[in-house]
């Protein structure tokens, strides 16, 4: 990923942007980035290269991924990029299109996007190519401009959609540990924090860009939060670690215990369904069970399961009129905040939850049902890479014909008292399976006898 890549490829998108929006007006595109260290001379290659095609660039600076979607909304833009790597390492980073609705393009127009991208490298990037990149004249350059509010109007947003803030400041002010990674949280979670009333303490919250621990926000990686928290005594409510582009949110319990990214999305709904009864939520194939029996809760409400991927479970959430989504990495989409993951939306959510009890986060997580789930990886380098991964998944499906089998994105498999799922990733090169039973030993079981199965084990 060289300013070069990001340049051809934003060229790409705004070429698409403009196909779209027709010759009678520019396009208005928002930008931002996740505040890694260096990812300011990609972002500067980014508005650049939208603007060579037409564009007019808002751009927010180091900001939030779910902000960038909530800001096309609020400034009625055509579309919006991403600068960010999302929870990989600093040395990584990446572009994330948004469309005009603030949501991840559908797959078809993500292939044309791409498909644009790589008909300009073949064609050469030093001039424009008729099914690649347009550039403009001189003339009809956009502009490049400064927004400076875009945390303050998320955390408004925020407020104004869950009403969380009278109900968490009657508490007297929760204390609240916040790990932000040294990036693009560093400005809207604390904001968020003390727009609740909450005492907050806060590590990790310089906005360097130089993350102070492997930034994906599970147990491994946040020894700091779940000492911080377990050195409040008891007095923390709770703890949040957000990822570097701030779109998941993992959640320590005031013991100091991590309670695992799936409990984020199973909180947010829990309380939105408290707060608005019976509805439609939606999960991916890769999401706990847990989600399910919480719905159960209150009659009429369904679960709609989608392929992995934000805009998978978008495009179920969206036209059903749903009341929230989300995956189980510690992701919630809030749609009347963005149509994007959002660690803001996960935090007011569960706040208001810990505002409506008199127990703490350990008792209503242990009143949750119980499961064991277990990720690992299978590196696809050992396994004979992406083509291995489709015979794997006929075997796997065969080898299981006689229980419930989905095979929208990838294959799984449910059984009577747990569930496991194999696919290959969309964003590196190994193949995930996940199992989830009522004790470790039979998700493991589950998950042996997956790969077993699929003559991957």
């Amino acid at each position: 990923m060289t300013p070069v890549v990001a340049a051809t490829f934003a060229g790409a998108f705004g070429s698409h942007v403009r196909a779209l929006v027709g010759p009678t007006r520019k396009p208005l595109v928002v930008v931002a980035r996740d505040g890694r260290f260096g990812g300011h001379a990609l972002a500067q290659a980014v508005q650049g290269a939208l603007a060579a095609t037409g564009c007019d660039v808002v751009d927010l600076g180091v900001a939030m991924t779910p902000t960038v979607g909530l800001m096309i909304r609020a400034l009625g833009a055509d579309g919006g990029m991403a600068v960010t790597a999302s929870h990989n390492p600093i040395e990584w980073n990446g572009l994330k299109c948004l469309d005009s609705d603030g949501l991840a393009p559908p797959k078809p127009v993500a292939e044309a996007i791409i498909a644009r991208f790589r008909a300009a490298v073949a064609a050469g990037v030093l001039g424009e190519s008729q099914d690649g990149i347009a550039f403009t004249s001189p003339l009809e350059i956009g502009t490049v401009s400064q927004c400076d509010s875009a945390a303050s109007q998320h955390v408004a947003r925020v407020l104004e959609v869950t009403g969380a803030a009278s109900r968490v400041r009657a508490r007297g002010g929760l204390s609240v540990v916040l790990d932000c990674v040294n990036a693009s949280g560093c400005q809207a979670g604390p904001m968020l924090l003390a727009a609740l009333g909450c005492r907050a303490t806060l590590i990790h919250a310089e906005p360097t860009g130089i993350f102070g621990h492997t930034p994906e926000p599970i147990e491994q990686n946040l020894g700091d939060l779940i000492a911080a928290v377990r050195a409040q005594a008891g007095k923390a409510a709770c703890g949040f670690a957000q990822d570097p582009d701030a779109d998941r949110l993992a959640i320590v319990d005031e013991k100091g215990r991590y309670i695992g990214e799936e409990y984020t999305l199973v909180l947010a709904a829990l309380r939105m369904l408290e707060l608005h009864g019976a509805g439609v939520l939606a999960a991916n194939l890769s999401t706990s069970r847990m989600i399910d029996d919480i719905a159960a809760r209150f009659p009429g409400s369904t679960v709609l399961r989608t392929a992995v991927g934000e805009a998978n479970v978008v495009a179920a959430l969206k036209p059903a009129g749903g009341l929230l989504g989300g995956e189980g990495n510690g992701g919630v989409i809030l749609p009347e905040v963005c149509w994007v993951r959002d660690s803001l939306s996960a935090m007011a959510l569960v706040l208001d939850l810990l505002a409506s009890r008199e127990e703490p986060l350990s008792a209503i997580v242990d009143a949750l049902p119980r499961y064991a789930i277990l990720k690992t990886k299978l590196d696809l380098a050992a396994i004979g890479g992406l083509p291995a991964v489709a015979a794997a998944l006929e075997r796997l499906k065969a080898a299981f014909a006689h229980e419930r089998v989905n095979d929208s994105d990838g294959v799984r498999i449910d059984f009577a008292d747990g569930w496991v799922h194999l696919r290959a990733s969309n964003t590196e090169p190994i193949a995930r399976v996940i199992a989830e039973a009522p004790t470790p030993a039979r998700a493991q079981e589950l998950a042996d006898m997956c790969a077993k199965a699929a003559g991957l084990g």
